[in-house]
C-alpha cells in the first residue's frame, strides 16, 4: 500500500475497486506553522478512461490495484498499436497510443524494464523503468566552457520528446532522462 507521497507518474492504484493510473503529481507545501504538505493528483481510470482529481495529505495510504505484474519489452507498432512481447512466455499485449497517453515518449524499440498491468488477462497499462536512455536529434550547438555555468537549452530526443539538458550537450550524445519527471539526468 503506497502512501500518497510515494507515487509517481504511472503507478497504478484502486479508487473505488476501479484500476486508475497516476498521470501527474503536484506538490503543495503551505507556508502556515502546522499545516502539512499536500498532494494533488490526477488519475487516469484504466476502463473507462476519465480523469479524476484527487487531493491527499503525505501519509494517507491508497490501496494497491488487484493486478498482475509482468515484465514486457516493447516491439513494435501497428497503426496506432503499440505491441509489447512478454519476456516470459513470449505473448504479445497491445495497447492504443492514446492509453500511452505521457508515456509514449519515453518507449523506444526494444526498450526492456516496462512492466505491464494485467487483469483478468487483459493489459490494462504499464510501468515503465524509471530511467531510460536516447540519443540527442536536435540542439543548438554547445557553447564553449559551458560546463561552468548551470544554464540548459533545450533538446529533441529520438522519440520527439523534448528536455532541457546543460549547455556542453551535443547532437548525437546518448543522455538519461527520469519517466517519473522528465528531466535530464546524465550522459549515458
Amino acid at each position: 500500500m503506497p502512501k500518497a507521497s510515494e507515487l509517481k507518474r504511472g503507478t497504478i492504484v484502486e479508487i473505488n475497486g476501479m484500476p486508475h493510473a497516476v498521470k501527474q503529481v503536484e506538490c503543495k507545501s503551505p507556508s502556515s506553522r502546522g499545516a502539512q504538505t499536500l498532494y494533488k493528483i490526477r488519475f487516469n481510470n484504466l476502463q473507462t478512461r476519465q480523469k479524476l482529481d484527487e487531493s491527499y495529505k503525505a501519509d494517507d495510504m491508497l490501496k494497491d490495484a488487484d493486478c498482475v505484474r509482468t515484465q514486457v519489452q516493447y516491439s513494435y507498432t501497428d497503426g496506432d498499436m503499440m505491441i509489447f512481447m512478454d519476456t516470459e512466455d513470449y505473448s504479445q499485449h497491445n495497447l492504443s497510443e492514446s492509453e500511452l497517453e505521457g508515456q509514449r515518449e519515453y518507449i523506444t524499440e526494444g526498450l526492456e524494464g516496462i512492466t505491464a498491468l494485467l487483469m483478468d488477462g487483459q493489459i490494462i497499462g504499464i510501468e515503465l523503468p524509471a530511467t531510460v536512455v536516447m540519443t540527442v536529434t536536435d540542439t543548438s550547438p554547445s557553447i564553449k566552457g559551458a560546463t561552468a555555468a548551470g544554464r540548459t537549452k533545450p533538446a529533441t530526443l529520438t522519440t520527439g520528446l523534448e528536455v532541457q539538458v546543460p549547455e556542453y550537450i551535443e547532437i548525437g550524445e546518448v543522455v538519461k532522462v527520469h519517466t517519473g519527471t522528465g528531466k535530464f539526468i546524465s550522459r549515458a
